[in-house]
């Protein structure tokens, strides 16, 4: 799946894994581009782990606000500063944001994966959910790699491509993947 993204970043690949939670990132090195800043990227005490995709603008300020608070960084990127802000804030972290971005955060403690998008949707996230699985990417292709995934076309959204040259919902053009909606968080 990280191999049919590899153009998106070919700085490094990087995975994690728990029991029911799987991670994968290629990376593009922006802002910081020790090999420290790698994702997917863990805090300090191991309870959150996080990959993303975006530009925080203001993550400097952030920065400032959760050092004040006692947090560590190692690195000088832009997702560790989204990572503590999702440890201290939760979903409100949020507010705080300014810029475009996709992200997931796996939160050991409620054991639960954090998905959320920019207000924009300037940065793509699709997924897919069946069951008791949900896989999500920056693009299509990943999830079309998942084996247990029935590639069908979804003809509605098909005709609206070819009518408006997108698709206008969530939809995407493969039945069950569909489009994370701008501004969302789940």
């Amino acid at each position: 799946m990280c191999q049919s993204i590899r153009h998106r970043g070919p700085d490094a690949i990087g995975t994690f894994f728990t029991e029911n939670v799987s991670f994968g990132h290629s990376r593009l090195s922006i802002i910081d581009l020790n090999k420290i800043s790698n994702q997917p990227m863990t805090t300090n005490d191991k309870n959150h782990h996080i990959v993303y995709n975006g530009e925080i603008y203001n993550f400097l300020e952030i920065k400032t606000e959760l050092i004040k608070k006692g947090y560590c960084f190692k690195s000088k990127s832009d997702t560790e500063v989204v990572l503590y802000a999702y440890a201290e804030w939760g979903s409100d972290c949020l507010n705080k944001l300014n810029g475009m971005f996709a992200f997931a955060i796996h939160d050991k403690k409620k054991n639960l994966v954090f998905l959320a998008r920019d207000r924009v949707g300037i940065k793509p996230l699709y997924y897919y959910h069946k069951l008791d699985r949900t896989i999500f990417s920056s693009e299509i292709k990943s999830i079309l790699k998942y084996d247990k995934y029935e590639k069908e076309i979804d003809s509605g959204s098909l005709q609206n491509y070819f009518q408006f040259r997108y698709t206008p919902n969530e939809n995407s053009l493969f039945k069950n993947i569909k489009k994370f909606p701008p501004g969302h968080y789940a």
